[in-house]
C-alpha cells in the first residue's frame, strides 16, 4: 500500500522543527529515519497531514560522556553501534551491545534514537534501557526545553508524554551500568522481540547489593520489576539458583492478557523466565556481555 496524502516540511534547527510543529497543530508528525513510521503510514494505520523532516539537524547527532551520558535524538543505532563505541566502554557498553538486536544492519543505519524513544514500542531495546538505567528524555518546544524521566514518559501502547508541537532532542542516562545486560527472543532476528529482558546490578567485591530488572513485551509500556529489588537486595553472589529464584518472583506477578498473549501465557510465563536468568547471570559477570 502507499500512504494517504500529506504535506512535507523540512527544517534546518530544532527552533524551525518546533515551531512548524505548532504551527501545523496536532496532525503534524515528525520523520527522522523514518523506519517506524513510513511502514505504519504505507500499511494506513498512520495518517499524518504534515510531515516534518529534521533529518537534516546535525547538531543532534552525537555522544557526549561528561557526568551524565548524553545521546543526540538523531543519533543513529549503528553510530552507537560502531562509530561512538569507545565512548560507551567503562560503564556503559550494555548501551552499544544492545544494538545487536534492534532490527537489521539498513535499519540500524537510518533509525534514530529520539524515533524508536518517541514510536515508544514496548519491545524496543531503546524504551527498555531508558527504563532500566533511569534515562532522562530531554525535549524542546517553542516555550523551550523540559526533562521527563523516562519512567513517566510511556503512557501506552505508541503513547508518550510528548505534546504535540514538542520533539526528543537528547537522552541522558545519569550514572554508569557496569553490571548490565540485556537479552530477547524473536521469532527472525531483526523481528520486534516476543518478550525482552534487562538487568542492571550493583556488585561490590563480586556479591550484589542491589539490583533492577525491566521487561518489555509484558505490558503496554516497559516495566522494572518490583519483585526483583527484594531479591537482590543484599543477595550474595550470583548464582544460577540465585537467578532462578529472583525470576520466580518476577514471573509469579506478571499478569498477561490471556487473548492477546501470543504463544499462550504458560509460554510467555516460561519465555520470560529463561530470559530473566540469562540477563542476571551475564550481567554479573563482566562490565557487559553481549547475548
Amino acid at each position: 500500500m502507499k500512504p494517504a496524502a500529506f504535506q512535507y516540511h523540512r527544517a534546518h534547527s530544532v527552533a524551525q522543527a518546533v515551531d512548524l510543529l505548532s504551527e501545523l497543530g496536532e496532525d503534524a508528525k515528525i520523520i527522522a529515519g523514518g523506519q517506524s513510521l513510513v511502514a505504519m503510514m504505507n500499511f494506513r494505520l498512520a495518517r499524518p497531514a504534515s510531515l516534518v523532516d529534521v533529518s537534516g539537524i546535525a547538531d543532534l547527532r552525537y555522544v557526549d560522556r561528561g557526568q551524565t551520558l548524553t545521546i543526540g535524538a538523531l543519533t543513529t543505532h549503528h553510530d552507537v553501534e560502531r562509530r561512538f563505541k569507545s565512548v560507551l566502554s567503562d560503564g556503559y557498553t550494555v548501551i552499544g551491545d544492545a544494538m545487536q538486536w534492534v532490527g537489521h544492519l539498513p535499519i540500524r543505519t537510518r533509525g534514530t534514537i529520539g524515533g524508536s524513544i518517541a514510536h515508544a514500542d514496548a519491545t524496543a531495546e531503546w524504551c527498555l534501557l531508558a527504563v532500566l538505567l533511569d534515562a532522562d528524555i530531554v525535549v524542546a518546544s517553542p516555550r523551550g526545553e523540559r526533562t521527563i524521566a523516562a519512567s513517566d514518559f510511556f503512557f501506552g501502547l505508541y503513547t508518550t508524554a510528548l505534546e504535540y508541537d514538542e520533539m526528543i532532542i537528547a537522552v541522558r542516562f545519569p550514572r554508569p551500568a557496569p553490571h548490565a545486560a540485556l537479552t530477547e527472543y524473536a521469532q527472525r532476528h531483526g523481528d520486534f522481540a516476543v518478550v525482552a529482558a534487562a538487568a542492571d546490578l550493583d556488585v561490590a567485591d563480586g556479591e550484589v547489593v542491589s539490583g533492577r530488572v525491566a521487561l518489555g513485551g509484558v505490558a503496554p509500556v516497559p516495566i522494572v520489576c518490583d519483585a526483583a529489588r527484594a531479591s537482590l537486595e543484599f543477595a550474595g553472589p550470583m548464582t544460577p539458583d540465585l537467578a532462578k529464584r529472583c525470576a520466580d518472583g518476577i514471573v509469579a506477578e506478571l499478569e498477561f492478557d490471556e487473548v492477546a498473549a501470543a504463544g499462550g501465557t504458560e509460554y510467555l510465563r516460561g519465555l520470560t523466565h529463561h530470559l530473566v536468568v540469562t540477563a542476571l547471570l551475564r550481567a554479573a559477570v563482566t562490565e557487559s556481555v553481549a547475548a
